[in-house]
């Protein structure tokens, strides 16, 4: 039987997702916007290993709602309306990943069997963020299995007019050799950016896969020609595909050695401004998004 435990420390709550074996286990930092604090999968550390109190400064794994990446100068425009966001982007002087990332989220279900354990989460706002004065819900649902990890993300618009939004997901994942790893997929543009890292255009390129991470420093955006992401380690695999309609990807190299963050998104960064990708939630209506994780162990079984 799968388990589920709720954890309490002296700043923060926890959920984690564990299997009957203990050898995998997915922990959720309920005040950290719900995000993913931690994941081994088979015994095999699968998220990079940063501690909760650097959350502030890397966005590990923060759900990216309602805009992913930045907005350009926390500016927009919306139905005939102008909009300023707070810039905690200080240095680039931009809205940065979105409003909820942290927040504090609340349990509303949780279930184990035999072969899965899950719980999803809510946080409700009554339109009172600065630049996004909207109302809405959002629920997050993590599902541990045999399989690997799904992540299903509803958002329901709460008030009486319709609001932008773009999806995104931030996880930094760890490998034992980045040099001796990939990432497969699908584009033939990548978007060029200014000092401020927003988008100014696009470069066509035809990029040879799997891609290799030898000695390679990314943060670079591409709008993708399918739902699925394919990223290879000497330990371990997995596949990302994603359920939305629209798929754009981020790659970002930390400094941190062998470390990737490979984040999924629904839009291009400040797509507030640009409309690449941006989607309009009417009153009422909800939009669901999965980004399902599937994972291969690669590491030899031991034998009795």
């Amino acid at each position: 039987m799968y388990i589920l435990s709720e954890i309490e420390t002296t700043d923060l709550k926890f959920i984690e997702l564990t299997s009957s074996d203990r050898n995998s286990k997915a922990t959720i930092c309920l005040n950290q916007g719900g995000r993913l604090s931690d994941f081994k999968f088979e015994n095999i550390q699968i998220l990079a290993n940063y501690d909760v109190s650097t959350y502030k400064d890397n966005y590990a794994s923060a759900i990216l709602f309602p805009f992913a990446n930045r907005i350009k100068d926390g500016e927009y425009r919306f139905n005939g309306s102008n909009y300023q966001l707070n810039c905690n982007e200080v240095d680039k002087n931009n809205a940065l990943h979105g409003l909820v990332y942290n927040k504090t989220f609340v349990c509303i279900n949780k279930k184990t069997t035999s072969e899965s354990a899950s719980a999803t989460i809510q946080y409700r706002d009554e339109g009172n963020f600065k630049g996004f004065p909207f109302i809405f819900n959002i629920e997050l649902t993590y599902t541990l299995s045999k399989s690997g990890l799904n992540l299903s993300v509803k958002v329901i618009n709460k008030d009486k007019t319709a609001f932008p939004f773009t999806l995104g997901w931030h996880p930094y994942f760890v490998s034992s050799d980045l040099n001796n790893s990939s990432i497969s997929f699908s584009a033939n543009k990548k978007y060029t950016f200014d000092k401020q890292q927003i988008i100014t255009g696009i470069n066509y390129l035809n990029i040879e896969m799997p891609f290799q991470l030898k000695d390679i420093n990314l943060d670079d955006g591409y709008p993708l020609k399918t739902n699925e992401i394919e990223f290879l380690t000497p330990e371990y695999s997995f596949k990302i595909q994603a359920t939305s309609k629209q798929n754009f990807l981020q790659l970002y190299t930390p400094d941190k050695s062998n470390v990737i963050a490979i984040e999924p998104m629904t839009g291009a960064a400040d797509n507030f401004n640009n409309k690449i990708g941006l989607q309009t939630l009417l009153p009422n209506d909800i939009l669901s998004v999965e980004w399902n994780l599937a994972i291969n162990n690669l590491t030899p079984k031991e034998t009795n």
